[in-house]
């Protein structure tokens, strides 16, 4: 995207004749961006107000109300057997678009039918099958910065989102430091930078910044923004700081404008890279991405390290979701001996 001076050009006070009203969808956008939603998650709700309007044979939400949300609350429990957490989901969604977009307050639901909430452990894995994970994934032929992107969400108890969207000023190698901005929850935190990716991480820095180079010596050389900064700070996409640290193989280009830029690696390469490197690996656990997080979390309380200190490094609102992690040590805070250990 070029900006054009920081200056936007003048709206219309009324519409001009024959425009379209924008759509539902549309206003829904526009309403999540403005409170400062995700991407993704912009991207969830739209699809689960489409799901509402096609179970109710493309009737408009205005038509709407109470008694239509629970049945496909309900219909989403009972029929689909979703989980709780889905369920919830959809159930936000549709009341951000009434609120927000219809301005309409959601009445009482009634007796809607809850999808069952389960408490599931998460799956970790050993400090050996990390090791053989790895290994596997070199083997399997992944290049360095995908094997060292999973290396991070193991050695920093990263998400892999947080992980992908980490530009090159987030990158402390002095002080060992990691600077993860707009986590869930829109939160920035620090966490630690292993030693051991310290030299990995500059080579990748290295790996960047020619690639870099390479797009500004072509014309382009930019990279995405958050929220108002393209605007309020012009020249900041092309400069080195803002650059992904794992950017992508391949420019984007924009069909309309022709521009072209550069964002970071697709998620998709590095879950199937975990995956197969897991499956090459005989490891017989449901390992994805998210299962090297768990395992940074479990393996520092093995270690001793006190609830408090990793509920920050994660980047967790309560500690009551960090407990999670004592349930699968099934040790308890100072370790617990069965009794039959002792006959």
């Amino acid at each position: 995207m070029r900006c054009t001076g920081g200056q936007e050009s003048p709206q219309p006070a009324t519409q001009p004749r024959g425009a379209r009203e924008p759509r539902l969808l549309d206003k829904m956008s526009k309403a999540l961006r403005s409170r400062h939603y995700s991407p993704r998650t912009e991207k969830a709700y739209r699809r689960w107000v489409e799901r509402f309007i096609y179970f109710h044979d493309v009737r408009h939400p205005a038509e709407m109300g109470e008694p239509e949300i629970n049945e496909f609350l309900t219909h989403l429990a009972v029929d689909l057997k979703v989980g709780a957490s889905t369920q919830n989901q959809a159930l936000s969604a549709i009341l951000f678009l009434y609120r927000h977009v219809l301005g309409r307050e959601v009445g009482d639901l009634g007796k809607v039918i809850r999808a069952r909430r389960t408490e599931r452990l998460p799956v970790v894995l050993t400090p050996d099958e990390v090791r053989d994970l790895f290994d596997a994934m070199r083997a399997n032929g992944c290049v360095d910065d995908v094997v060292l992107a999973a290396s991070l969400m193991y050695g920093s108890g990263l998400r892999l989102m947080e992980c992908l969207r980490l530009r090159v000023q987030d990158v402390d190698l002095s002080r060992g430091e990691l600077t993860v901005r707009r986590g869930k929850g829109d939160k920035d935190r620090l966490t630690m930078l292993p030693a051991r990716l310290t030299e990995p991480m500059g080579e990748q820095l290295q790996r960047a910044r020619l690639i870099h180079e390479r797009d500004s010596s072509a014309g382009w050389g930019r990279v995405p923004l958050p929220d108002a900064l393209e605007r309020k700070y012009p020249s900041a996409s092309s400069e080195w700081c803002w650059q992904w640290v794992f950017p992508q193989r391949g420019r984007w280009r924009n069909i309309r404008t022709g521009e072209e830029g550069r964002h970071h690696i697709h998620p998709t390469i590095i879950q199937r890279a975990v995956r197969s490197g897991a499956q090459r690996a005989g490891i017989d656990k449901h390992v994805t991405p998210h299962t090297l997080r768990h395992s940074f979390a479990t393996h520092l309380l093995e270690s001793g390290y006190d609830i408090r200190t990793i509920q920050e490094l994660l980047g967790h609102k309560s500690v009551s979701t960090t407990m999670i992690y004592t349930h699968v040590l099934n040790k308890g805070g100072q370790g617990v001996r069965s009794p039959l250990d002792r006959l």
